[in-house]
């Protein structure tokens, strides 16, 4: 497909952000997906094509699929995942960006039945709240449809035994929401080995204790 210079300067950063994704040991083999809206038509998205590793992504790894589930462009199939961009894109009109990744600690942590706790002014600002969703199968209409519910009122959504979700008004912004949303997770983990159980940051304030 013949990308625009608008189109091809966020599948170019698609590009960096699966390589940095994978870097950080944030999703395994093919495991995960991410899309942006189309700059030249929001009425459709470009988003990562079926079986892709987001290490070796091309500009030739990318499907467009539009607000009705039609694939309109690509060289490949799109994501097993593009119902959750899909129906988010049709609920969120503000979002422009979704990744969809398996970090390991945000799952445990969910999978364990305990909260992902915000320690940092950056949990805060970038996570903001969290929503959960329980497991469902791959692509199917129940993963896609509790994902997008959850995403109408949070920016960042843990789907049970599977992965991650976040949505943001970029790419930047989606990817900056992954990384604290698995930090969280990652200290929620060392507090527990630490026994601790009460403290979180809030955005009322300081740490507060709750029973």
């Amino acid at each position: 497909m013949q990308w625009s210079p608008a189109q091809l300067s966020l599948v170019q950063e698609m590009i960096q952000i699966g390589s940095d994704i994978v870097s950080r040991k944030l999703t395994l083999a093919s495991g995960g997906n991410m899309s942006v809206r189309d700059p030249e038509n929001s009425e459709q998205f470009v988003v990562t094509g079926a079986g892709t590793w987001f290490d070796r992504l091309g500009a030739n790894h990318f499907s467009t699929v539009s607000l009705e589930g039609q694939v309109v462009g690509g060289t490949i199939q799109p994501s097993s995942e593009w119902k959750l961009h899909q129906r988010t894109y049709v609920k969120r009109p503000d979002v422009m960006a979704i990744i969809h990744v398996h970090p390991q600690y945000s799952v445990l942590i969910d999978a364990l039945g305990h909260s992902v706790r915000f320690f940092t002014v950056d949990h805060i600002s970038y996570v903001e709240s969290i929503g959960t969703v329980p497991f469902a199968p791959n692509g199917s209409d129940a993963l896609g449809d509790s994902v997008a519910e959850q995403f109408a009122t949070q920016n960042c959504v843990i789907l049970g035994n599977h992965g991650s979700a976040t949505a943001a008004d970029s790419l930047e912004m989606a990817y900056r929401r992954v990384l604290n949303l698995e930090e969280a997770a990652m200290n929620t983990y060392r507090a527990l080995l630490l026994g601790d159980r009460s403290s979180s940051f809030t955005q009322d304030g300081p740490f507060s204790v709750h029973a």
